[in-house]
């Protein structure tokens, strides 16, 4: 299990694009977004690639590479990529980013991936809805886990990316719901004199408790 702000465990592992020697190398100064899958030829499964394959543009937009990881192996990769293509709409000759091998399960074992109430056919435990955010430090960003039977909403995780690249270099956070350009609140940490020098236009919002720790300033 590998938790927020670990290193990232760095792996080889063969793909439907060829094989990745060093996860860190392939990731290089880059962001990048890993999301596993229970199986290939699945319906939620080929709806969560298919929506990434539509949003791959947006991705690009915020320098985050695309990675996902499924229990099959290559052969079945590329063949399930035609599918899922097929069926974004986008026209693409082939899935236009690679999706991991991981037949023995082993990396998604290593990463706590594992759906411990969904088996197989074959009554092996299958790989649950994982999405890893990775940052160019190599470092866990954002990790959240659906079981196998919920599709994910890559919208969400796209917004929630805007907010990671942001505060990683601002010293601002996001409030609920918030999307680009809305206002962020000032960290806490900062002092008035110091959340004034930032952030001129910085507005303290009045609260029953008078404690004026709600302050509110336009997205830097």
């Amino acid at each position: 299990m590998v938790h927020l702000g670990d290193l990232f465990p760095d792996f080889a592992a063969d793909t439907s694009d060829g094989r990745i020697e060093s996860f860190h190398d392939w990731i290089s100064d880059s962001w990048a977004m890993l999301f596993s899958h229970p199986a290939d030829y699945t319906p939620v499964c080929t709806s969560e690639l298919a929506k990434v394959v539509t949003m791959e543009e947006e991705f690009k937009k915020r320098n985050v590479k695309l990675i996902a990881l499924s229990c099959d192996d290559v052969d079945s990769h590329r063949d399930w990529g035609k599918d899922v293509v097929e069926y974004s709409g986008c026209k693409h000759e082939k899935l236009p980013y690679p999706i991991i091998a991981d037949e023995k399960r082993e990396l998604a074992v290593q990463l706590g991936m594992i759906d411990p109430n969904e088996r197989s056919k074959d009554g092996l435990p299958l790989t649950a809805r994982s999405v890893f955010i990775i940052g160019p430090d190599k470092r866990l960003k954002l990790s959240i886990l659906y079981p196998a039977t919920t599709g994910r909403n890559f919208t969400e995780i796209l917004r929630a990316i805007d907010s990671l690249q942001l505060t990683a270099t601002k010293k601002v956070a996001t409030p609920v719901d918030w999307q680009q350009g809305d206002k962020c609140m000032v960290l806490p940490t900062l002092s008035q004199e110091e959340a004034i020098q930032l952030f001129p236009n910085m507005e303290t919002l009045p609260l029953p408790s008078g404690k004026g720790y709600l302050r509110l300033t336009p997205q830097p």
